[in-house]
C-alpha cells in the first residue's frame, strides 16, 4: 500500500470541494461584479489569509531560484481563472464544472512529456473512461455556445500545465512558497484591469469575495501540497471529484435540474478515478 497517494488523493478532495465553492460563488457575484472586479478579489483575499505564513516562516518564504516558474504558473493560472469565471457566468454550474474538468485528461500527457512520469495502461484506460463520462454527462451541443465550450477548453489545458508546473517544482519548493508566490503574483496581475472595470458592490458580494478567498486559500495549499506528494499522472483523475460538489450546489442554490445523463457520467467519472487509484494502493 502506497499511504501517499491515499493521502495525495484526500487532498485533491478537499481542494476539489473549495474549487467547486469558488465555483457556486462566481457563479452568485457574476451578476453584480464584472469579471476583472472577481478574478481580483478572489486573489487579494486569498493573499491576505497567506500573509499569516510569511509571519509565520519570515522572508525566508520567499527565497528562490526558481522565480521563472513562479511566473510562469502564476501567468498561466490568472488566464485560465479568466476563461474559467467566464464560463462559469454562462453555463449552468455542473456543466461548467464539467467541460473545465476536462485537465485531468491532459495532465497525464504533460507530464508524460515535461516529467517523464509514464502512466500505465490501467492509468490510460481510468483516463479515457473519465473523458468518456465528461462527454456522457454534458447535454447535446448547443450551437450558440461554441465560443463558451472552446474558451472552457483553453481554460482546461491552462490548468493541466499550471497542475503539472506544481509536480516540476514541488521537489525544491514548499507548498506554502508556491501557494504564497500564486496569490501575490495573480493579485498585482489581476489589479490591473479592475479601475477600467469597476461597479458599485453590496454587502452580500464583499462578504461572497471573502468566502471565496477562503476558499482559494485552502483549495491551493490542498492542491499543491497533494501534487506534492504524488505524481500527477496517478491522482488527477480525482479532479473530476468536483463535479459532484457542483452539482449538488447548483441543485441546492438555483435549482439547476440533476439529469441522468449527468448522473451517468458521474458515476463513470468516479469509477475511472478508482480504478486508477486503486492499483497503486495495492
Amino acid at each position: 500500500m502506497a499511504p501517499h497517494l491515499l493521502k495525495g488523493a484526500l487532498l485533491l478532495l478537499l481542494a476539489e470541494a473549495c474549487f467547486a465553492g469558488i465555483g457556486a460563488v462566481v457563479k452568485f457575484t457574476s451578476e453584480t461584479a464584472s469579471e476583472a472586479q472577481v478574478v481580483f478579489f478572489r486573489n487579494f483575499f486569498a493573499l491576505l489569509l497567506m500573509l499569516p505564513f510569511l509571519y509565520q516562516h519570515g522572508f525566508k518564504l520567499l527565497k528562490t531560484k526558481r522565480w521563472y516558474l513562479h511566473l510562469s504558473r502564476a501567468l498561466t493560472g490568472i488566464i485560465s481563472m479568466y476563461c474559467f469565471f467566464y464560463v462559469l457566468a454562462r453555463l449552468p454550474l455542473a456543466q461548467g464544472m464539467l467541460v473545465l474538468l476536462l485537465s485531468p485528461f491532459v495532465v497525464p500527457v504533460i507530464a508524460s512529456f515535461w516529467l517523464k512520469e509514464r502512466p500505465s495502461r490501467l492509468t490510460l484506460f481510468g483516463i479515457f473512461l473519465g473523458f468518456a463520462g465528461v462527454v456522457l454527462a454534458l447535454p447535446a451541443p448547443d450551437p450558440t455556445l461554441n465560443v463558451v465550450l472552446l474558451i472552457a477548453l483553453c481554460s482546461a489545458v491552462l490548468v493541466a500545465v499550471t497542475k503539472t508546473t506544481i509536480r516540476y517544482m514541488s521537489d525544491t519548493e514548499p507548498a506554502v512558497r508556491i501557494v504564497f508566490y500564486f496569490s501575490l503574483l495573480t493579485a498585482v496581475l489581476s489589479a490591473i484591469p479592475v479601475p477600467f472595470y469597476w461597479q458599485p458592490l453590496n454587502n452580500e458580494v464583499w462578504l461572497a469575495f471573502v468566502v471565496m478567498g477562503i476558499l482559494a486559500a485552502i483549495g491551493q495549499l490542498a492542491m499543491t501540497r497533494a501534487y506534492a506528494i504524488a505524481p500527477a499522472s496517478d491522482i488527477g483523475m480525482w479532479t473530476y471529484s468536483s463535479v459532484i460538489f457542483a452539482g449538488a450546489f447548483g441543485y441546492l442554490f438555483w435549482q439547476e435540474p440533476v439529469t441522468i445523463g449527468w448522473v451517468a457520467g458521474v458515476i463513470v467519472i468516479f469509477y475511472a478515478g478508482y480504478i486508477t487509484t486503486r492499483q497503486r494502493l495495492l
